[in-house]
């Protein structure tokens, strides 16, 4: 029975439990009541309580089938039979069932409550409430399980709401980062301490814990009077709130559909006098604005108009009061808009939309919030945002709802979802409105306060806990939450089932793709806006644009299905289309309406220069005639003024003589002028000196100085010499003392002015000889002076300058009179001067008149001559521009009505050109073109008014040039079409461009193209916002580089270039960067195949750099013939730069012509620069000419010598791609393009030379093969480079067509042909059904028909121990290699690896099969200090050594510091990086250790390599080593460093042989003699180490045990022991050292029984064979143990292990089995037609698909299955069991056939799960979904369905009558442990023995299954069993040695019975274990003692197991 959740049975009986608890309480059950009584109310428990988890579905009612069963098995207590039992409940009176609908109260509606609080009682809520009132008073949980919507949450409400004041209720938020300490929080919160540990609800209440998910109501009740007046209004009203409830929620446009004629059908049959197309009239619409914005009335929209006009002026007034929005409202916008703003007037309507990026969610829920008055807040992400910044945002509105009462709409789109917790808090505010932790206590106190008096007022008692709830209810009614989520992926549904609320609590908007006329309406309006559109192609090209986006999103499906690579169409993309092509249109028409003025301007100035000419004619003989007057007239004026100026000249010179004079004395004057002012210079100094003296004495001072009575010398000395310098007319008085000169001071004030104006000039020679007399007395000094009068030493100052001034003047003024007089001679000299010039100017001035008549006739002569030239010259220019320009006037014309006819088809071109941009970025070459050619030119003539198309329109050719890509190719952009088509989609699109470029060649071009500009940054890195909020501000370009598949949601703004101030700034977080217009951003990424989501894709370009094939064909050609012909590569090279500037300079030449002609004005003919240029041009264009004729024979010749080198390219291009796709085997196996070129340049550098190129090519071939082989091989496992080299020989074959694909399909898929047993007893059936599959291709007919005719012959060579040497029978020796592969495919798998290497060697080379990995030290040899080697490691190999026996040599060791080695683990980042910045910077060595375990620095360690890489000392050298990951899934190492790296993998060797050296390597000499008991030691040591090399070649035991720990004990026993403790070694060795390490059971009995051979006392008798053909060694020393290895041990072979050369057969078929597998996954995929009328992969899939499907069994009917027997015996038991497995599978089979099916078909979208169908259908492999709900299985897809039927028919027959089979088939059971259970369990029954003590017993019969025709008594026969490792010898009884190439011999009919495990016998048995498949280990079903005449270890060594399946 199927249950709406799982429960365990124990649940079942604690229900019942709990409700006979409540049940029989002395009410229901007096202490005197009948047991009958009892009886019914244990029934009614039974009933529900194993009853009420029945699930209902579409087809099963589990309920009903339940009452079925009851009815059947319990028939005491009598229950109604109408409806099920549990539509029935006891009477308390009567005892009696009676219905529930009796018990149902009646409903009343009450418009004041809310709709979500409103409950209609039915029999099912009253059946709840009643168990509900049951489960409460007891004190028991209650769970309602229950779809979304089914009034879950009202029913517990209503409860709850019933509840007395005794009882608190909290709300419990459950999601899926609920914790347990976070819910612990939750429950703990309302509790208060009670006493101790023990907490409670406040006093004695009862707390109840609700955890709820509420749903949204529907909207019937927004309906007012005047909306339906009529049925019929009703009805509509009815229709538009279901398709809002029902319809807005599906996904599928079909489902839609369905959903639309159910309604139909409903609504005809309520109302049938109304007629459907008025119930359905369009528009439906009912909305609350229908009578204009703010008039809330919920009434219909009648018309489109109606609603257009009301949404646009919502919009106008949107922007004028909010924002921008330019929303195009075609309907079904207008729609969205109406459901978004019904969900928005709803009490708590919250809203989920749901749609691709770019489809207006966003912008269309602002409008309709806009209309309900509501404020939107949406987040703005920041660098670092995170919860606590969503809960404080959150808080905000809260408080803004809640207490100011303001209505808030809350938006959220996937962009901000940055940290999945967000949803968390989304959640919990959905679903209750409670967010734990948002407030902190204070804030909810203050909340409580600001709100307790609204509370009072509604009349609530103003509890803290009403006013809380009242506070929450306000904050739900006004904060509406509208989510805009993306349905790509499983984002949205892991959301869904993380968060319910997402779902439960919102109303659903699909916003599905927009239909056709919704991509017709939306170009129609825009188009009407281009000027430039002709107006009657205007809805030709709207379809245009609708046809383009719909056909690229079908082109999107097929690229996802054949290439695996998402590309997606938005509505935002489809806008830029329709914006790029108005932008686009609008330029190329201005530009050509610009060429054609310009040359129709150009004709018009040829036209007219031609009329000009004969007035010219006329003009100039008229000059000729003026020209010879004014020559006569000039002839007669030069005489005169000849005359005239030889007297000027005279006169001249005789002045000139004057001057001379004049000039002698001027520069005497100056000379004595310069030395007498220098000599002033001198005197001034002392002047100043007395002045400043002077400046200090005043009246006081002097007074001062006057009344000394007696004062000392010096002051009489200073006033003496004063009185001496006043001495009168030189006479010096003779008495000079104090009274004396106090006299002179008598009148101060006279004495001073005396002092200043003393006339310094002239004193006396005698004054001046008396004053100096004082002055050299040493006391007369201003300094020693001040100290006796201040007076005094200023009259000392004076004095002193005033003698030192006269001094200086005494000397100057002989030389100022000399000056003078100088001076007056100059004066004189000058007037005789002036004289003599006054008359020269008159004489001058005469002359000048006659000059100036002279020359203004000469002028006038000159003037006539140079108009009469130009004239002349002027005819002459139009005579040669006229003629110069006939050709250019024919050309012109042309061109001109070539330009007006392109103007017609330019609407046409510019459209398929913004197709080709706006779509075909991520698309490959091949559906570029498909898309182009297919699908859009041939859609213009279908157009009912076609677009005029250009013939053979390049979308290139309009938008670049031969020029502009050469530049590029310059920059470093590849030399392919691809590349170019990229690099102009790049430079031109609108969107930001984000590249798919994993070979790096786009950055590349990026990077050279804008240089130094360029500001490159990587997400997450140190200041990378800074970078580009700066970039931003200043326009710079910006690249961010290795981007992952999503980029911060910071940068959603930037990429969506969100601009706000009218486009001036971009908000980026919480802040506004100014916006530059220049501002450029480009995206780039180096995964593979990104998958994008449509948000993404909507706001950038997808650009495929992608390399392929054909392009780097293309790349390498030019590498080729670069090397080989470097004199054609350049010749190539100069022709494409000289074409290039032929073009450039014409084009120039011409411009510059145009332009002049266009600069001329009216006299065109002026210009004689143009008539020159056109010579020029003309000249240029000539050479030109012939040079363009001879360029375009060289290229013809180039091209022809260049394609001769092809083949090396294109066998270059296939290589590349083979390692490209080794990662599907192994992501380790990563391969960078760069350095692939890097192995192609060297491979033509040392392919072999020779003179002739036909000899020369296979070289190349042959050197590139082998260089690529040898470069990827180093770097493969072993198990790995068989695959490679055949996928490689293979492929070269395939291109060369020299393999038919059919044989290849073959060979690889060995599909078979059921056929059932083989004719012939060499073949297995397996190997028959292949040769019949193979004879039904062309060249193998009548195979089979051979064999079976010659058998004998075919037995001999299927036989043959290597059948791939020798020579197929008959004709069939004559097929092809190939072809005998495909038979030996089929005969021999077991010998495929060695055919396929033999076939290898044929086609490539014995070198490619016995190369071997090169030496390190040679590898080394490539390395560089930006290319590192990366070890690939395996266990128990150390790469470590080899780099440091290299370094060693060059000088690179731990010691001298130079090599650094770091082992990564915990903290070891920073020292790995502290290493590589020294080591690159000093040339060190550096080693990084086991990078594997730090996977999450791994990125960091990758951008650290590229930057140490860049400015690294050359010696640099870096080196990783890491384990490659056991899962494609975990695998970690970052795809740049594995391309960036040299590969080297590093395997432990394989083999005996290598294995015992290796294992001996581990000791020495000195080893050996360590211990006294030598000869037992060393033998025991040496059979030691034999064991380990047994161990470590059967690797399936995993971690091996110890060598040298175990011979440390060995030692140490031996030591302690007199003898040799054998038991105790044994046990040590087996149980701890190796045994320890295996969790297997089995393989720990194999580990022990190997230890019991080895390690016996007969190997110290020398007697021991450790493997047929090698004894045990004798006791030799340390190297002779090596050299007995070499010498004594036989090859390799099956024995040495203890196993049957069967196993090497089995292993070997194995391996072949996986190389094909591999082989097969590694071919190219193609969904269109097959190669070779072969069937394609699509309608293969088809094809089985329909096969499957009809082959589906029917699920068996486990109800009736049941009710066939009333027995339960234990095998019936299993045959339920194996029945409801069966039905689990089928289900499973039936669902995932019939999605894929409605997927190919294209009603179902196709999701990754039906991918994977897709290839498993395709690759004939079992699907995940199937395996993980079937049984272990080794089959492929086409024997496990075969398999399955089987095991169907065997079970249909067990269950048709339950008697057992007379033979069971125990590998058909899911589970066969369980039927090998019951055959105990039965017998345990029968005889009451216990189950514990008891065991199976087994006898091998000597018949098969169809021998057996009864079952058994007792036990049971069981078939299908295989042997493997063995076989059962019927004569013998017994197990016995296989036979060779009987791999797995079917085993006898087996007879199982159980014994009692005392009546067990174990002699001469085998305790052979029992497994499901091959792969043993984990598919262990039993052990089965087997009879045995050998000893048991010889079985255990060989591995002998049955096998249930083969």
């Amino acid at each position: 029975m199927k249950k709406i959740t799982p429960l365990a049975e124990v649940a079942h009986l604690e229900m019942l439990c709990n409700l006979l608890e409540c049940l029989l309480i002395p009410k229901n059950v007096p202490s005197d009541c009948p047991k009958e009584w009892f009886e019914i109310y244990f029934v009614f428990a039974c009933i529900w309580a194993f009853g009420s988890t029945m699930f209902q579905d579409q087809i099963v009612d589990y309920r009903m089938e339940f009452t079925k069963w009851w009815t059947n098995e319990f028939k005491v207590v009598k229950i109604p039979t109408q409806g099920s039992v549990f539509d029935y409940v006891i009477d308390d009176e009567t005892k009696k069932f009676i219905p529930w609908s009796t018990l149902t109260r009646s409903y009343e509606l009450d418009y004041d409550i809310p709709l979500q609080s409103t409950l209609v009682d039915t029999a099912e809520t009253t059946r709840l409430r009643y168990f509900m009132d049951l489960m409460l008073e007891k004190k028991l949980p209650i769970m309602l399980v229950g779809s979304a919507g089914s009034g879950k949450s009202v029913i517990i409400a209503d409860k709850l709401s019933s509840l007395s004041e005794n009882y608190m209720v909290t709300n419990v938020p459950f999601n899926f980062y609920t914790t347990s300490e976070m819910l612990q929080k939750v429950l703990e919160k309302p509790l208060e301490k009670k006493a101790g540990r023990n907490y409670g609800p406040p006093g004695t209440k009862t707390m109840i814990y609700f955890v709820d998910d509420m749903n949204m109501p529907e909207a019937l009740l927004f309906s007012i009077p005047e909306c339906v007046p009529t049925v019929p209004s009703l009805l509509r009203l009815w229709i538009h709130e279901a398709q809002r409830v029902y319809r807005d929620k599906l996904v599928d446009v079909e489902d839609v559909a369905i959903f639309n004629k159910l309604q139909e059908d409903v609504a005809r049959t309520a109302c049938e006098e109304a007629k459907p197309e008025e119930l359905f009239k369009t528009p439906l619409i009912y909305c609350h604005f229908a009578e204009g914005i703010g008039e809330t009335k919920y009434l219909p929209v009648h018309t489109w108009p109606q609603l257009s006009k009301l949404l646009n002026e919502a919009q106008s007034q949107y922007n004028d009061l909010v924002g921008a929005l330019n929303l195009v409202l075609f309907e079904d916008a207008m729609e969205h808009v109406c459901r978004i703003n019904r969900i928005l007037e709803c009490p708590r309507g919250n809203a989920l939309l749901i749609g691709v990026g770019g489809s207006g969610k966003q912008s269309l829920s602002r409008l309709a919030a806009f209309i309900s008055s509501l404020e939107v807040f949406q987040l703005q992400l920041r660098k670092g945002y995170g919860l606590n910044d969503l809960r404080a945002d959150i808080n905000v509105l809260y408080m803004k709802a809640g207490l100011k009462n303001t209505g808030v709409m809350y938006l959220m789109s996937d962009a901000q979802v940055a940290d999945e917790k967000f949803l968390v808090v989304i959640n919990d505010l959905l679903a209750s409105g409670e967010i734990p932790e948002l407030f902190q206590d204070d804030e909810i106190e203050n909340i409580v306060n600001n709100i307790r008096n609204e509370v009072k007022a509604a009349g609530i008692n103003d509890t803290k806990e009403n006013c809380w709830k009242f506070f929450i209810q306000r904050v739900r009614g006004l904060m509406k939450v509208v989510l805009c989520f993306s349905p790509v992926g499983s984002t949205l549904r892991v959301r869904a089932r993380k968060f319910p609320a997402v779902v439960n609590c919102t109303s659903l908007d699909w916003f599905h793709a927009w239909p056709q006329v919704a991509l017709e309406s939306v170009s129609g309006r825009f188009v009407e806006e281009i000027p430039t559109l002709p107006e009657h192609l205007r809805r030709s090209v709207s379809l245009f644009m609708a046809h383009v986006h719909t056909t690229v999103d079908e082109m999107s499906g097929l690229y996802l299905q054949n290439e695996r690579r998402y590309n997606y169409t938005t509505p935002k993309t489809f806008l830029e289309q329709i914006n790029l092509y108005g932008k686009l249109l609008n330029s190329k028409t201005e530009d050509l309406e610009r060429r054609i003025v310009r040359l129709e301007n150009g004709l018009e100035k040829l036209a007219s220069a031609g009329t000009q000419v004969e007035g010219l004619k006329v003009k100039l003989a008229e000059q000729e005639v003026v020209v010879a007057e004014k020559n006569e007239a000039a002839d007669k004026l030069i005489q005169v003024v000849g005359k005239e100026t030889e007297i000027v000249s005279k006169e001249k010179e005789f002045v000139a003589e004057e001057e001379g004079k004049v000039r002698v004395i001027e520069e005497d004057v100056t000379a004595k002028q310069k030395i007498c002012e220098a000599d002033l210079k001198k005197a001034e100094p002392a002047l100043l000196a007395a002045m400043e003296a002077l400046n200090t004495l005043n009246k006081n001072n002097l007074t001062e100085l006057k009344s000394f009575g007696s004062p000392p010398a010096a002051v009489v000395n200073v006033t003496a010499a004063v009185l001496v310098l006043f001495s009168q007319k030189g006479k010096i008085p003779k008495e000079r003392g104090w009274k004396e000169c106090k006299i002179m001071m008598a009148k101060v004030d006279a004495f001073l002015d005396n002092l200043i104006n003393y006339k310094k000039e002239n004193i006396p020679p005698d004054v001046v000889k008396e004053t100096k007399k004082y002055i050299a007395d040493p006391e007369f000094d201003p300094d020693k002076i001040i100290s006796k009068s201040q007076a005094a030493a200023g009259l000392c100052a004076w004095v002193i300058n005033i003698i030192k001034f006269f001094e200086v003047y005494e000397v100057v003024e002989p030389k100022r009179q000399a000056l003078a007089q100088a001076n007056d001679d100059l004066a004189a000299a000058r007037a005789k001067l002036e004289t003599l010039t006054s008359r020269i100017r008159e004489l001058e001035h005469k002359l000048g008149l006659l000059t100036a008549d002279f020359e203004a006739a000469v002028a006038a002569k000159v003037r006539c001559q140079q108009e009469a030239d130009a004239t002349a010259l002027t005819i002459d220019l139009a005579n040669r521009l006229v003629n110069g320009l006939a050709s250019e006037n024919i050309r012109w014309r042309n061109s001109v009505a070539d330009l007006k006819t392109s103007g017609i088809t330019l609407p046409g071109d510019v459209l398929l050109v913004t197709a080709f941009i706006s779509y075909v970025g991520c698309f490959t070459r091949q559906y570029r073109l498909d898309l182009l050619n297919n699908k859009w030119k041939p859609f213009f003539q279908t157009l009912k008014e076609p677009i005029p198309l250009t013939e053979g329109m390049d979308p290139l050719s309009m938008l670049t040039d031969d020029a502009q890509i050469a530049k590029w190719n310059n920059e470093g952009l590849p030399a392919d079409r691809m590349s170019s088509e990229n690099a102009t989609i790049l430079t031109n699109s609108d969107r930001w461009p984000l590249m798919i470029d994993p070979q790096l060649q786009g950055i590349k071009w990026i990077k050279q193209r804008y240089g130094k500009d360029l500001k490159v940054v990587r997400l997450g890195h140190k200041n990378y916002l800074d970078v580009i909020e700066n970039s931003i501000t200043n326009g710079f370009i910006v690249l961010i580089e290795n981007i992952g598949e999503s980029v911060d949601a910071v940068l959603d703004p930037v990429l969506g270039r969100n601009l706000v101030r009218k486009g001036r700034a971009i908000k980026m977080g919480d802040k506004e960067i100014d916006y530059n217009p220049d501002f450029r951003l480009i995206l780039h990424t180096k995964l593979a195949n990104p998958h994008y989501k449509p948000e993404m894709q909507a706001q950038t370009t997808l650009i495929n750099f992608t390399v392929t094939r054909d392009g780097l064909e293309e790349q390498l050609l030019g590498e080729v013939v670069k090397a080989e012909r470097p004199d054609l590569e350049r010749l190539k090279s100069n022709l494409t730069k000289q074409q290039n500037i032929f073009k450039i300079t014409l084009a120039e030449l011409e411009d510059d012509l145009l332009a002049r002609l266009a600069a001329a004005g009216e006299d065109i003919l002026s210009d004689k620069n143009l008539v020159i240029n056109l010579e020029t041009t003309k000249k240029t264009s000539a050479e030109i000419e012939v040079k363009v004729i001879e360029a375009k024979q060289t290229a013809i010749e180039l091209d022809q010598a260049r394609e001769e080198y092809r083949p090396a390219a294109t066998r270059g291009s296939l290589l590349y791609f083979i390692l490209n796709e080794l990662n599907k085997i192994n992501p380790i196996y990563q391969f960078s393009l760069k350095a692939f070129n890097v192995v192609f340049k060297n491979a033509l550098s040392t392919a072999e030379a020779a003179e002739r190129l036909v000899d020369r090519l296979p070289n190349l071939l042959d050197s590139i093969t082998f260089c690529v082989f040898m470069y990827t091989n180093r770097g493969l496992f072993e198990r790995d480079k068989l695959i490679f080299m055949s996928q490689m020989t293979i492929q070269i074959l395939v291109h060369k067509k020299e393999i038919p694909p059919s044989e290849l399909d073959f060979l690889l898929r060995f599909p078979i042909t059921p056929s059932g047993e083989s004719p012939v007893d060499f073949l297995t059936s397996l190997s028959w059904g292949g040769i019949k599959t193979l004879v039904t291709i062309e060249d193998f007919h009548n195979l089979d028909r051979d064999i079976e005719g010659s058998a004998k012959t075919w037995k001999k060579f299927v036989d043959s121990e290597c059948p791939e040497k020798e020579k197929f029978p008959q004709e069939w020796k004559n097929k092809t290699s190939f072809q005998k592969l495909c038979m030996m495919r089929a005969l021999r798998a077991d010998r495929m690896t060695y055919a396929i290497k033999g076939f290898i060697e044929e086609k490539l080379g014995t070198k490619f099969t016995e190369a071997r990995t090169p030496e390190f030290a040679k590898s080394f040899q490539e390395t560089s200090s930006s290319t590192p080697v990366f070890f690939i490691l395996s266990p128990g190999v150390d790469p470590l050594k080899d780099v440091e026996k290299l370094g060693k040599k060059l000088g690179f060791t731990f010691d001298r510091r130079n090599f650094h080695n770091v082992s990564l683990g915990q903290g070891q980042e920073p020292v790995a990086e502290d290493s590589m910045d020294v080591a690159s910077k000093k040339g060190h060595w550096v080693i990084l250790q086991n990078i594997h375990l730090v996977a999450k620095w791994l990125p960091t360690l990758e951008k650290k390599m590229e930057q140490c890489s860049l400015k690294a000392h050359k010696k640099y050298r870096l080196y990783l080593s890491a384990e490659p990951a056991g899962d494609p899934s975990a695998h970690v190492i970052p795809q740049g460093i594995l391309e960036s790296s040299i590969k080297i993998t590093n395997e432990p060797p394989t083999g005996m042989l290598a294995n015992i050296h290796k294992a001996l390597d581990n000791f020495n000499q000195d080893t050996l003699e360590m211990c006294s008991k030598e000869a037992e030691f060393k033998a025991i040591l040496f059979s030691l180490c034999y064991f380990h090399a047994v161990i470590a070649e059967r690797r399936k035991f995993g971690p091996q045990g110890d060598l040298t720990i175990s011979v440390h004990v060995l030692y140490n026993y031996l030591e302690a022991s007199s003898t040799v403790p054998w038991e105790d070694l044994r046990y040590l060795f087996g149980e701890i050292m190796y045994g320890g390490h295996i969790t297997d059971d089995w393989d720990r009995r194999l580990c022990r029984t190997y230890l019991a051979e080895y390690m016996s006392p007969t190997l110290l008798d020398g007697d021991l064979l450790l493997a047929p053909g090698f004894p045990a060694p004798p006791n030799i020393d340390y190297v002779g143990y090596h050299m007995y290895v070499d010498g004594k041990l036989p090859p390799e072979s099956p024995y040495l292990y203890g196993l049957h050369p069967n196993a090497e057969i089995g292993f070997l078929t194995t391996t072949s089995e996986t190389l094909f597998r591999t082989l097969f996954e590694l071919q190219p995929r193609d969904a269109g037609a097959g190669a070779g009328g072969m069937e394609s992969k699509d309608d293969k899939i088809r094809s089985l698909l329909e096969e499957y499907l009809d082959r589906i069994p029917e699920l068996f009917n486990m109800v009736d299955i049941m009710a066939r027997t009333e027995e339960r015996t234990p095998y019936i038991i299993v045959a339920f069991q194996e029945c409801e497995r069966m039905n689990i599978l089928v289900r499973e089979i039936s669902r995932t056939l019939h999605e894929l099916f409605l997927g190919l078909k294209g009603e179902l979208t196709i999701t990754p799960e039906m991918e994977g169908l897709q290839e498993s259908l395709f690759i004939d492999a079992v699907p995940d979904s199937w395996s993980s709900k079937a049984y272990p299985s080794m089959f492929t897809l086409g024997p496990w369905f075969a398999d399955l039927q089987t095991r169907y028919r065997e079970l249909e027959n067990w269950s048709g009558d339950f008697n057992l089979p007379s033979s069971v088939w125990l590998g058909g059971f899911f589970n066969p442990q369980s039927f090998l259970t019951a055959i105990m369990q039965s017998t345990a029954r029968k005889n009451e023995w216990p189950l514990d003590k008891m065991c199976l017993y087994c006898d091998v019969t000597k018949k098969f299954k169809e021998d057996i025709t009864a079952a058994p008594r007792e036990g049971a026969f069981i078939n299908g069993l295989f042997m493997e490792g063995a076989r059962w010898d019927t004569k013998l009884g017994s197990i016995a040695e296989s036979k060779l190439k009987e791999l797995y011999p079917l085993v006898p009919v087996i007879f199982i019975k159980a014994i009692t495990q005392d009546k067990q016998d174990l002699k001469n048995m085998y305790q052979c274990p029992v497994y499901k498949t091959k792969t043993r280990g984990p598919t262990y079903v039993w052990t089965f003692n087997l009879k045995t005449k050998e000893r048991e270890s010889k079985w255990t060594l060989a591995g002998v197991a049955i096998l249930l399946q083969v």
